[in-house]
């Protein structure tokens, strides 16, 4: 039998080139991300970079390299995969934060939609990409993350140090109930507040984070104003519930992040629907789909809806996030496409800004 014909260098390179990335819609040998080819007769070694570790549709991406250089005779295609997150550039009066790439803020405009939720299993999801992920807790009269986290409320207290980053589950936590026994309520005024958040932002030491993610506190407070005049965020993900008085706060969020001109990666529709786990009957409860038509009225992302289940209640109660706990369960795949999603915005967004 005739051994396989070798494949040129230039011929893989040129089959390579008619892959695009799917969601930056450009040749990735055009964008930079093939890199360490290598040629040995019918077989091929490469690294693909990709712009975020996160990204949705790496599965695509490898189907169409595989088509690509089969076409051209290669019988064995040995694909690697690395990352290189860009960062942000900043507006004029920004100020980056030393240490991180990407700010994504999470926000409502209403209490009790599980904002906080949200924000620590997009982290967990996020970092179990590979990511390198810190998460600050902006709700500064009603911190919720150490509880989330499993993570004492006080633990820094007596720390001469001050606040400083919590490892778990892959991520780096900062809250200002690190400082506070529990219980211990925080009677500020608004700027008090927003000093705070530019503290936890700007005084904290952060190191080589591609996202830091913000839990704002609900409402158009002074900390999601000052935040988004003093910091460049990537852009913010508001999370409703499907009931009308939600979804319509919810809007005003949308249009006040419009107003400080911080883009809008799109809306979650939390606490979405039921399944009953003994009949498999499916229930509505809040209603359904408000967030998503609320979405495509304001001309953005649906990004994704969560269910209620047990085991996301479970998870905030104990500390450790469904994500991490239970990635079986549909909340959790839910919270991953939702991170896969946020991340290849902020990519896209930053092609289009020439970053």
């Amino acid at each position: 039998m005739a051994a396989p014909q070798a494949v040129s260098h230039d011929a893989v390179m040129a089959a390579l080139a008619t892959v695009n990335d799917p969601e930056l819609h450009a040749s990735i040998v055009r964008l930079g991300m093939v890199k360490d080819v290598a040629t040995e007769g019918s077989t091929v070694r490469l690294t693909i970079e990709l712009t975020t570790p996160a990204c949705p549709l790496k599965e695509t991406i490898q189907t169409d390299i595989e088509s690509a250089l089969q076409a051209i005779g290669v019988e064995d295609v040995q694909l690697s995969w690395g990352a290189n997150v860009r960062a942000s550039n900043p507006k004029e009066g920004q100020k980056p934060v030393e240490g991180v790439r990407n700010i994504i803020a999470i926000a409502s405009n209403k209490g009790g939609v599980g904002k906080s939720t949200v924000s620590s299993n997009l982290a967990v999801a996020l970092a179990k990409t590979g990511a390198r992920v810190g998460i600050v807790d902006a709700d500064i009269t009603g911190p919720n993350l150490p509880t989330m986290f499993g993570l004492q409320a006080g633990v820094q207290r007596d720390s001469a140090d001050g606040l400083r980053p919590v490892e778990r589950f892959g991520v780096k936590v900062v809250s200002i109930g690190f400082l506070l026994p529990r219980g211990t309520p925080v009677v500020w005024r608004g700027p008090m507040i927003g000093s705070a958040v530019r503290q936890m932002l700007h005084d904290v030491p952060w190191e080589d984070l591609d996202y830091l993610l913000i839990d704002l506190p609900p409402g158009t407070s002074d900390a999601a104003m000052s935040m988004a005049q003093d910091a460049p965020i990537a852009g913010v993900v508001i999370v409703s519930t499907p009931q009308a008085v939600s979804v319509e706060d919810a809007m005003k969020a949308v249009a006040m992040f419009e107003k400080l001109d911080v883009p809008v990666f799109g809306m979650v529709e939390n606490m979405s629907y039921f399944i009953a786990p003994d009949t498999g009957t499916r229930y509505d409860i809040f209603g359904h789909g408000g967030a998503e038509a609320a979405a495509d009225e304001l001309g953005i992302d649906f990004l994704g809806a969560i269910p209620i289940e047990p085991a996301v209640r479970e998870g905030a109660d104990s500390g450790v996030p469904v994500v991490f706990a239970h990635p079986e369960t549909e909340s959790a795949k839910a919270f991953n496409r939702i991170a896969g999603a946020v991340a290849a915005r902020i990519s896209v967004l930053q092609r289009m800004s020439g970053i």
